[in-house]
């Protein structure tokens, strides 16, 4: 079986190698990138990229640019990298579409368990293909989900969030229990994390959000 190839965007040599080297490790093909206009480049030229680990702050195109270009053209898993722990920044990461949102310093086990689990997820294919709940139609395989019929643009994180939500009709779920699933590895961070991609996930069902019952103190649960 092919490695999947990561494309690592940093203007940082030692952190591209820090990181790149742990992937490398992990049996991970790794492709980098110095600055945002690289990363477009190489990201539009090999179209066998499987997932993006991208800095925020870089020379001639920051991380937001890169982001918002690539989102045009393709839902590729992207995870951004920021020296800076601000909440502004990770809001207008999952605004853009970002998966996964990792502040320096950072474990590189850690990064590498994320990209993990990003990939296995991504990857993943069920017996189950579809499943149709109130309208809403997911195509698990094809990473396709519509709402009576017509097709809706979700991140590769709302979309997981919806198809767990429509596989667990009816069940209370708590953050912890959702992060832990859709996220797929332990969360130690803030819960508004997944307040933030339900938020986003409602809005863009339209009047099918409102299957998406809050559970106050709690979590969330979908009813039809």
């Amino acid at each position: 079986m092919d490695k999947l190839k990561i494309l690592v965007v940093d203007d940082e040599s030692r952190m591209r190698k820090l990181v790149s080297d742990f992937l490398i490790k992990a049996g991970y093909e790794v492709e980098e990138a110095g600055d945002g206009m690289e990363a477009i480049d190489k990201f539009f030229a090999d179209k066998s990229i499987s997932l993006i680990i991208l800095d925020v702050m870089m020379p001639k195109m920051d991380g937001w640019e890169v982001c918002r270009e690539i989102r045009r053209y393709s839902k590729v898993p992207i995870i951004m990298l920021t020296a800076r722990s601000d909440e502004r920044d990770e809001l207008q990461g999952f605004e853009l579409g970002v998966d996964e949102y990792i502040s320096k310093p950072f474990s590189p086990k850690i990064l590498v368990a994320r990209v993990s689990a990003i990939l296995r997820r991504s990857s993943q294919t069920s017996n189950e293909d579809s499943i149709e709940e109130g309208g809403i139609i997911i195509n698990k395989s094809a990473h396709i989900a519509s709402i009576d019929g017509k097709p809706i643009e979700l991140s590769f994180k709302e979309f997981e969030l919806l198809t767990y939500f429509l596989e667990n009709k009816g069940i209370a779920l708590s953050r912890e229990n959702i992060l832990n699933n859709v996220w797929n590895y332990d969360y130690f961070g803030d819960a508004r994390t997944i307040d933030t991609h339900v938020k986003k996930l409602r809005a863009k069902l339209g009047d099918k959000g409102d299957m998406i019952k809050t559970i106050w103190g709690m979590g969330y649960k979908f009813e039809v």
